[in-house]
């Protein structure tokens, strides 16, 4: 039986520390989905079909990474891949608190799907997609935050 993990987010852009986080993933399990979910609370500057299209462009190198989007809750997505666990990239204890509260209410609704933590490397446990748009908006230097393609993409979006 295969092992397949759910990877979870916006992905407004996609970052390095996201990269690294499915990368890792991926070495783990046999499968990996990253599914793009729309986040009702944000304001994205990349529509679902643009961000999928990035991660599948960034992911390519993967063989066992899958992209998808889905509109409902996760874990009855996760549910409908036939997942075993939804991983999740913490950056700082901040996460933490918020990322503890979704994985209880999604226990609550699945128990057969676990949720595991990956800790960001410290080189990226500064980062997030607000802060890459905020300084590509303004010119700032990104290349080193975000794949190639991303950079590409932003540049384009902020002229």
């Amino acid at each position: 039986m295969s092992k397949i993990a759910v990877v979870p987010g916006s992905f407004d852009p996609i970052t390095l520390g996201h990269l690294d986080i499915i990368k890792r993933a991926s070495a783990i399990f046999d499968e990996v989905k990253v599914v793009v979910m729309n986040n009702s609370s944000k304001q994205p500057l990349f529509d679902v079909g643009e961000r999928q299209e990035l991660i599948s462009k960034v992911t390519q190198s993967f063989p066992n990474v899958q992209v998808d989007t889905f509109g409902g809750l996760l874990i009855d997505y996760a549910s409908e891949v036939k997942a075993n666990a939804i991983v999740r990239g913490l950056r700082a204890v901040s996460d933490f608190e918020y990322e503890m509260q979704i994985t209880s209410m999604n226990r609550f609704l699945n128990e057969n799907i676990e949720t595991l933590f990956m800790i960001s490397n410290n080189q990226y446990s500064f980062l997030s997609s607000s802060i890459v748009k905020e300084v590509a908006k303004y010119g700032g230097n990104i290349s080193e935050l975000v794949p190639g393609a991303v950079e590409e993409a932003l540049k384009r979006k902020f002229q």
